[in-house]
């Protein structure tokens, strides 16, 4: 729990310098870069010093389109320390996009990565400075250009003991599924509210290890690396290229690890495609040992005592196969590896405990400060987001829509005072938007989306996502796929290939082609396909089962018209872009490029 001396961000942050002032705090894989407390903190001064020259104080915003690199993590306690309010954007937006956060946060300066400058600049706005990080650029200024503009005589000490735990910390800007991103204020009581909470689940201490991969405008990156940090004293390895994420975490070796659903069944896609390249023999072991943690797993998860032979076996299973993929992961070390911002599959959840990586599902959104409830060691129940973390709290309206309020609930939606008192009462409870349902033990089960509930031509409800996340979970060549069955006689789908297992299914079946359109119409890839699909039916009521599939030949990509920069599916965009697609599905005599399952 923080205390009255760490009641800001600021201050926590300064304690930290005092206290371990040669610790390394920020660093890139291999150590290309290592920033220590005391390092960090002189360039903090010396940037809020030049921030300051230029207008920037007690309650302003500052813009900041950055990759996750040390940079970032630089400016944004800058910001803090000067009692502004720091505010990410997706690096997938364009210029219309970036204009209009422009117009709701009011900042005038924006740092950035000089590949997004002419982004930048096209989007105009209020801005007056731009700040490129990577050094002077043409109508930009660079880092050491903002801290020779400081005063050498700027009183930071005074700057930062005068912001108050009421005060903006960040606004974090919605994806936009269903219109233009909200902004939501959140202050330093907030995120350090959500932090106290989490820190007392997962047992966070100093010196732990993370990694910051995740788009820093995405909560859950904001939370777990740079306040996590900042108020715990942990280590944050900036991972700037996603694609690279395999090869960080095993240098990294962190000790929590947040991913989205789609992060872990990527994982599990490599684990599959790695086993199904192995020679035979070998492959048989692995197959038996990731089959024996899961036996195992199941009885631990279910309280009960491991069976004298399968303990045996469990501990021969780890030391040939299940401690080796851990290493190989990355996550030997890890104590709260979690999943979140979407629903994950129990299946996926169950395949990851038997590797000995115990994945707790969270729940939570930007309106709640992050991670509102949460599974936990010695409390966990696969299938459902857990129980309220640390003093807050949760109910069902009358119609199974999930209310919660607490002291991580945001200040409200930046400038837009009617959409706040929709979604917050005058009690103080936030309407969330979940259709859920709550045990008597607690345990919080999401539905779904009250938006997206499927509701079939008989009247059946049914959740688009749970039917989804079966079929993920069954085959690790599908990267997306989105259930129609709205006012519609019966459940299909559009699906999309996971470009990475498809190319490891191609090299392993000897196919030539490598094209997502050309592989999408393989036989044996289309084949592997509807037999995933068959499978993850037998995990769905009669109801919810697919009838009918469709691979798309292309690729989805985050931030594009089908998927927001968390990956989270766009599904009306997806409806009419696809809707020639959608209707072959439902069509009485469909052609070739429909699959009857």
């Amino acid at each position: 729990m923080t205390d009255k001396t760490t009641a800001t961000l600021c201050a926590a942050f300064q304690d930290f310098v005092t206290t371990s002032p040669d610790a390394v705090v920020l660093r890139t894989p291999g150590d290309r870069d290592r920033i220590t407390w005391r390092q960090w903190d002189q360039r903090v001064r010396a940037l809020a010093a030049g921030l300051a020259a230029l207008g920037v104080g007690r309650g302003d915003t500052v813009g900041l389109m950055l990759s996750n690199r040390p940079e970032f993590h630089l400016v944004d306690a800058a910001a803090l320390h000067l009692g502004a309010a720091p505010f990410s954007i997706y690096n997938t937006s364009v210029p219309d996009q970036i204009a209009y956060l422009f117009g709701n946060a009011g900042n005038k300066v924006v740092f950035c990565d000089e590949r997004f400058l002419s982004r930048i600049r096209e989007a105009g706005g209020s801005v007056e400075h731009i700040v490129c990080v990577d050094g002077p650029a043409e109508g930009a200024m660079s880092l050491a250009d903002l801290e020779s503009r400081g005063d050498p005589d700027f009183d930071f000490d005074a700057a930062w003991r005068a912001v108050e735990p009421g005060d903006l910390a960040t606004i974090i800007y919605t994806s936009g599924t269903t219109g233009p991103p909200k902004g939501v204020e959140l202050t330093h009581a907030n995120v350090i509210a959500e932090a106290d909470a989490v820190r007392v689940l997962f047992d966070v201490e100093p010196g732990d290890r993370v990694v910051s991969y995740l788009p820093a405008a995405h909560i859950a990156d904001r939370v777990t690396a740079q306040y996590f940090a900042i108020l715990f004293g942990i280590q944050v390895t900036c991972v700037a290229d996603l694609t690279t994420l395999a090869q960080a975490l095993p240098d990294a070796k962190p000790h929590s690890f947040f991913a989205v659903p789609r992060v872990w069944q990527k994982f599990k896609a490599a684990i599959d495609t790695g086993l199904a390249a192995e020679k035979p023999v070998k492959r048989k072991i692995a197959e038996w040992a990731i089959e024996t943690g899961i036996r195992a797993a199941r009885h631990e998860l279910a309280g009960r005592e491991l069976p004298r032979a399968l303990a045996a076996q469990h501990r021969l299973a780890d030391k040939l196969v299940l401690a080796k993929l851990r290493t190989k992961l990355g996550m030997d070390v890890c104590r709260g590896p979690a999943s979140g911002a979407s629903a994950i599959s129990p299946d996926i959840l169950e395949f990851f405990w038997g590797l000995g990586i115990r994945i707790y599902e969270v729940w939570g959104m930007s309106e709640t400060g992050g991670a509102t409830t949460a599974n936990a060691p010695g409390h966990t129940k696969l299938g459902s987001v857990g129980r309220p973390l640390l003093d807050m709290e949760v109910k069902l309206a009358e119609d199974g829509e999930l209310l919660t309020r607490g002291p991580t609930i945001m200040r409200g939606y930046r400038n837009e005072p009617e959409k706040t008192a929709e979604t917050i009462d005058a009690d103080g409870w936030l309407r969330t938007g979940d259709i859920a349902e709550i045990d008597a033990d607690g345990y919080v089960t999401i539905v779904d989306r009250k938006k997206e509930l499927i509701i079939n031509a008989a009247g059946k409800n049914m959740s688009p996502s749970n039917i989804e996340n079966a079929i993920k979970a069954a085959s690790s060549l599908v990267g997306q796929v989105v259930a129609i069955g709205d006012d519609r006689p019966y459940v299909a789908a559009i699906v999309v290939l996971d470009p990475d297992a498809a190319a490891g299914f191609a090299a392993a079946h000897n196919i030539s082609s490598t094209s997502p359109g050309e592989l999408a119409a393989h036989p044996e890839v289309r084949a592997a396909v509807l037999a995933g699909v068959k499978e993850g039916n037998t995990k769905l009521a009669r109801v919810e089962q697919l009838k009918r599939i469709r691979i798309i030949p292309t690729t989805w990509d985050p931030g594009g018209d089908e998927l927001t920069p968390t990956m989270k599916l766009r599904r009306k965009p997806i409806a009419e872009k696809y809707a020639d697609e959608i209707d072959s599905l439902f069509a009485a005599t469909p052609g070739d490029d429909v699959l009857e399952v």
